[in-house]
């Protein structure tokens, strides 16, 4: 029986290794280190060598601590990595790197619609088929020194069994490689010609393969303890809640990026200049997504900030009111290329704090509208723990909200993956709303579309 799962989980601002105990999701071990940039040739680039010895330490002691029965992995989207003649990854550009914009028209010009892939057209190296344009461009023989390419979670686990895969879930997240409907992928990966270099398309939840005998040496693991697919991030939120639940819901995965997505609503129609998108979920089903920088505006508004805002803090944003307006990271979000603005400025820090957390709340209230939530709402991850931002959504949200406030819920959700049967999630908190939060709302929202106006 599987019991002690040890997953690595890689967001875009820390790398983490927990052990997550089945079925009772407990995380019995959490390690953390920055996922730092490198800013080295040939582009910036993700620490790959280091994340591997943080890993191999780490699995090391909780396998010894602990006892290790199987390995997940779960990473960040908008990122794959091209593996080389020697079976050594080449360096894997960080996807905030603006060097594939300096070749966006001819990038735009093969890329397939919005309609066929549910994938919109970012900047930088936010869809992967741009990443791999521009990696060719730059570098006419790279073609030729790459033997392989994976989604992120699949690097590991190759580095893990020597076996290669991609997942859906990696796939399906604004690749533009990937056909979210027909479960293939689209024409730009023969237009780029990596139809061969691609590796197979798996399902998470498949056992990729068992611990090598290098990686064995190198981590103290058991050789052919399995290890499986592997997972995108906020599908890994996502995916307790597709075992065990019933009818229309939605969850918000937070983070660097706040990630929400719908299951079973009313299917609208989306438009992906306000970066709504569809994803594909650990089972193959397209899921209407929103999404917005929500934890880089958090660390951007509240600079470091860790005490907690008063009574008086509350009364007074709402009373004057004090209003943060977006987008505090205009490069992405539903209101991008939008300028931020306070109403007026906030007189204390618990004060910027409320404001802030209300701001981020109707920005992932409005992400909900525009896909079609229905039924109650899940947040995940360190909003969850925010008491003003769960407050604001309770009092837009009658459906209910739910929040799950685990150190790494991604990790848990990777860990079912290896699951046999729907889990029992612990039972959520229920934060309550408030009548003069809602009226809060409305001014912002009166103000967000006077903005609109003016602008247009």
């Amino acid at each position: 029986m599987m019991r002690h799962i040890a997953v690595l989980d890689i967001g875009k601002t820390n790398a983490k290794l927990a052990l997550v105990e089945l079925p009772s999701l407990r995380e019995i071990a959490v390690r953390t280190r920055p996922n730092l940039v490198l800013k080295a040739p040939p582009y910036p680039q993700y620490d790959l060598d280091g994340h591997w010895r943080f890993f191999c330490d780490g699995l090391r002691q909780l396998h010894r601590d602990h006892g290790i029965d199987g390995v997940a992995v779960t990473t960040h989207g908008a990122a794959l990595t091209l593996i080389g003649d020697d079976g050594a990854a080449l360096p894997m550009l960080d996807y905030e790197a603006t060097g594939p914009d300096s070749l966006s028209a001819a990038y735009d010009a093969m890329r397939p619609d919005f309609s066929q892939t549910g994938s919109p057209r970012l900047a930088a190296g936010l869809n992967l088929g741009a990443q791999l344009h521009w990696q060719f461009a730059m570098d006419p023989g790279l073609r030729q020194r790459v033997r392989h390419i994976v989604t992120y979670p699949q690097y590991w686990g190759f580095r893990l069994t020597g076996a290669l895969a991609c997942d859906i879930t990696s796939l399906g997240c604004h690749t533009d490689l990937w056909l979210p409907e027909a479960g293939a992928f689209s024409g730009l990966v023969d237009a780029l010609g990596i139809r061969d270099l691609l590796a197979p398309a798996r399902r998470p939840n498949e056992v990729l393969g068992g611990i090598s005998a290098q990686a064995a040496q190198e981590t103290g693991l058991p050789e052919g303890l399995p290890v499986c697919v592997g997972i995108h991030d906020s599908n890994a939120s996502l995916y307790p809640h597709l075992l065990s639940r019933e009818g229309a819901f939605s969850v918000v995965s937070t983070g660097t990026w706040v990630i929400i997505m719908a299951m079973r609503g009313t299917s609208p129609a989306l438009d992906p200049r306000r970066d709504t998108l569809i994803n594909v979920n650990g089972l193959g089903e397209a899921v209407p997504s929103a999404r917005f920088m929500g934890g880089r505006e958090f660390s951007l508004i509240n600079q470091d900030w860790s005490g907690t805002p008063s009574a008086a803090d509350r009364q007074t944003v709402l009373e004057r009111p004090i209003l943060l307006l977006p987008a505090v990271e205009a490069g992405s979000g539903p209101f991008a290329g939008r300028v931020m603005r306070w109403t007026e400025p906030a007189q204390t820090e618990g004060q910027r704090f409320v404001a802030l957390s209300y701001y981020l709340a109707l920005m992932t209230y409005t992400g909900l509208q525009m896909i079609g939530s229905q039924g109650p709402c899940v947040i995940e991850g360190p909003f969850a723990k925010n008491p003003d931002y769960l407050a604001m959504l309770a009092s837009l949200w009658p459906q209910g909200i739910e929040a799950k406030a685990s150190a790494t819920g991604t990790s848990a959700g990777a860990a079912l993956l290896f699951a046999q049967s729907a889990p029992v999630l612990p039972a959520p908190s229920r934060p309550l709303g408030d009548a003069r939060l809602a009226s809060y709302a409305r001014l912002w929202s009166d103000q967000v579309k006077a903005g609109e106006d003016g602008a247009a």
